[in-house]
């Protein structure tokens, strides 16, 4: 069965309403806040992606209860799990291999190696093993730490401050993990502010914690809370559809009960200063994280410069925001966005390679993008560079362009989208001869 996937332009555009799967993000927290709670946390809608799989599986070999039927999740601490003789194989999810750094560094006793696939053992860990050091963790693995194996000795960590050199909502959260183990209060000062789902959680289930600005401050906590939630809609998956939609002609979609928290929504900011035609109805928080129905249609686009402030924001919805300014009037400069260089695959290289060979004015940049239109898109075959961002990125791109595109390795969508080719479909009449294996 082949891995890649034939896409040819939507006549007509996009059309209908679709319901997303639940949000990566808050998935993975509520899997590592549940091991910190005898009650648990219960989850509907959990994450289908493989990288909360991975979050599961590894927590449930460090001793946790976790329990799954269906799209309902079930997490809560076990005993205390002492030497973890299986590594702990976080595939290809980072925010699995470095939570896991956070937990497990502040569990006396405890004994765990954590790796990954390829690609995982090649991302920086040194930012999060870094500052956990400074608590009193030990961690080792090559250079000094700085990549995957790492090995971990929990053990009692003290309490301390520590300023982030760049916001990483990963690194806070097992800077948090940790401090709720710890002897003493943590603080976390970052220079800008990532994504706050763990912050949010923890004040919905009544864990005590301090926030100014940009500095959060968690105190001891040996057994959280327990709660149940539902997880709302995942945005990341929301802006392939809202991509699709801006620069598909004729197109009209509602997503429904999707996450508008404002730390994960600056792409929306910047889509609305292009002149994109979106409409918010907001309904009823859900586990502390407003939700809405986002309504798109295709709108006629201006190139804008990205402020600096908005990166961390909208980090995942950079590939697609490039993808966007090939269509939009004029420049699009993208910048202070290194991060991308370190994330599944080099994103900034594999997006500006790929919309080349379809034609675009793409400049790449050290830490972004350069890029002028509208350009047409033409057809032809594209690397995923077997990364699911890139690979769901250019799959929308063939929805737009001028004849039918095949993306290579797309089965890597499945890492945290598995529905999305069926969610195409439903929207769209763009996929044909799809072999693609769950």
């Amino acid at each position: 069965m082949s891995n890649d996937v034939r896409i040819r332009p939507a006549e007509g555009g996009l059309k209908g309403r679709l319901t997303l799967p639940g949000d990566k993000s808050i998935s993975h927290r509520v899997g590592f806040f549940g091991a910190l709670s005898s009650e648990g946390i219960t989850a509907e809608n959990f994450s289908s992606g493989a990288d909360c799989a991975s979050t599961l599986r590894c927590l449930e070999l460090a001793g946790c209860l976790v329990e799954r039927i269906g799209d309902k999740v079930r997490v809560r601490r076990g005993m205390n799990p002492g030497e973890i003789k299986a590594p702990l194989d976080a595939g290809n999810s980072g925010t699995t291999a470095r939570l896991l750094c956070g937990l497990l560094a502040g569990t006396p006793g405890v004994f765990a190696v954590i790796t990954g696939d390829e690609s995982l053992r090649k991302r920086p860990m040194g930012r999060v093993v870094s500052p956990l050091r400074t608590l009193g963790a030990r961690i080792d693995g090559p250079g000094g730490g700085a990549y995957l194996p790492l090995s971990i000795r929990g053990g009692c960590l003290s309490g301390g401050t520590f300023e982030l050199p760049m916001a990483s909502a990963q690194v806070k959260t097992a800077l948090i993990l940790a401090g709720l183990n710890a002897h003493g209060s943590v603080t976390v000062v970052e220079p800008a502010k990532s994504r706050d789902h763990s912050e949010r959680l923890l004040r919905h289930i009544g864990v005590p914690l301090r926030q100014e600005d940009n500095r959060i401050t968690v105190y001891p906590c040996s057994d959280l809370p327990g709660c149940s939630i539902r997880v709302p809609g995942d945005f990341s998956s929301a802006a392939f559809w809202i991509t699709g939609a801006l620069i598909v002609p004729g197109s009209d979609i509602v997503l429904e009960n999707v996450g508008i928290n404002p730390t994960r929504t600056g792409f929306l900011e910047c889509l609305k200063k292009m002149g994109a035609s979106i409409e918010i109805e907001e309904k009823e928080s859900a586990g502390g994280e407003p939700v809405g129905n986002i309504r798109v249609r295709y709108s006629e686009l201006e190139g804008i410069e990205v402020e600096k402030d908005a990166i961390p924001t909208m980090i995942d919805e950079l590939p697609l925001l490039a993808l966007i300014a090939t269509q939009a009037h004029g420049v699009t400069k993208i910048t202070h966005a290194e991060e991308l260089r370190v994330k599944e695959s080099d994103r900034i290289s594999s997006m500006a390679k790929g919309l080349r060979a379809l034609g675009a004015d793409v400049e790449e940049l050290e830490d972004g993008f350069f890029i002028t239109g509208p350009t047409p898109l033409g057809g032809g075959c594209v690397e995923s560079s077997k990364d699911h961002r890139i690979a769901m990125t250019f799959s929308i791109a063939a929805l737009a362009a001028q004849d039918e595109i095949i993306v290579k390795d797309a089965q890597c969508v499945g890492i945290s989208y598995p529905e999305f080719f069926d969610h195409l479909s439903m929207l769209s009449e763009g996929v044909k001869d799809l072999e693609y294996k769950r």
